[in-house]
């Protein structure tokens, strides 16, 4: 059973980075897009930016010029580079691999402190 794994998540002070990856435990096949959802404390969970085969990106207006959402193709992993991150960034990130299936991880927690 193929499984996704999140790792980079943390504690960062506002204005901080992190990076974060997220790589599948066993090959999935025919990948359509990838994606970071998060999901703050008491909040649903929501789409934060996506990625297609191609390269298209699409992003949560709050996220724009400071995430980069970028693939690895060859080895299905999907990374999401955060910057200029604000304390209403915190929350657990989840990771999306879709194909024919669709694949979530167990989700990394990022806290941005002010």
């Amino acid at each position: 059973q193929v499984q996704l794994v999140e790792s980079g998540g943390g504690l960062v002070q506002a204005g901080g980075s992190l990076r974060l990856s997220c790589a599948s435990s066993g090959s999935i096949f025919m990948v359509n897009s990838m994606a970071w959802y998060r999901q703050a404390p008491g909040k649903q969970r929501m789409l934060v930016a996506s990625i297609t085969s191609s390269g298209s990106t699409v992003y949560v207006s709050s996220v724009k010029g400071r995430f980069t959402i970028s693939r690895d193709n060859a080895k299905n992993t999907v990374y999401l580079q955060m910057s200029s991150l604000k304390p209403e960034d915190t929350a657990v990130y989840y990771c999306v691999i879709v194909s024919k299936n669709t694949y979530w991880g167990r989700g990394t927690q990022v806290t941005v402190s002010s």
